[in-house]
């Protein structure tokens, strides 16, 4: 098993991984192109991380973050996204190994808090975040959607 930065030619790979993800997130739509050219820009931009699992030449999981400031910590924080391991090696220490690597990473490109969101219906994914230390925070997420299907939708 080889945890590893994450390249262009594994985008394919990557997309395949968002699928299965996707398909149990409700806020999520698969749509492949999307998802290849979100990967893209992720992987173009200097402060992401964007690790993937491989396991004889196949990638079996992966896990991105992205590095934003905070006003309130005075400091780098990042968003962890995209965290997902093909069903058939879940419950195998792979989603451990790929965060701490993934934390360690973030630990070096001087990130001091990390925040990650996940499904309130996947119960598994929250034990399994809490049991890596972290914490339920009462900050949610609300989504505006600035252009669907190709239009521009003002503030209301």
């Amino acid at each position: 098993m080889i945890i590893r930065q994450a390249k262009k030619s594994d985008i394919p790979a990557m997309v395949g991984l968002l699928e299965e993800l996707f398909a149990i997130e409700d806020d999520f739509v698969i749509d492949s192109m999307k998802q290849m050219n979100g990967l893209k820009l992720l992987l173009e931009m200097p402060d992401s991380v964007a690790f993937v699992v491989q396991i004889d030449n196949h990638i079996i999981a992966m896990a991105t973050v992205q590095k934003f400031v905070s006003t309130a910590m005075g400091d780098y924080v990042g968003l962890i996204e995209d965290v997902v391991v093909t069903k058939a090696y879940r419950a195998q220490g792979i989603g451990k190994k790929l965060l701490h690597a993934l934390i360690d990473e973030c630990h070096k490109r001087g990130m001091k808090r990390l925040a990650l969101g996940a499904d309130q219906r996947n119960q598994s994914a929250i034990e399994f975040y809490q049991k890596l230390g972290f914490k339920p925070s009462n900050m949610g997420f609300l989504y505006y959607f600035m252009f669907k299907d190709g239009v521009y939708y003002p503030v209301v």
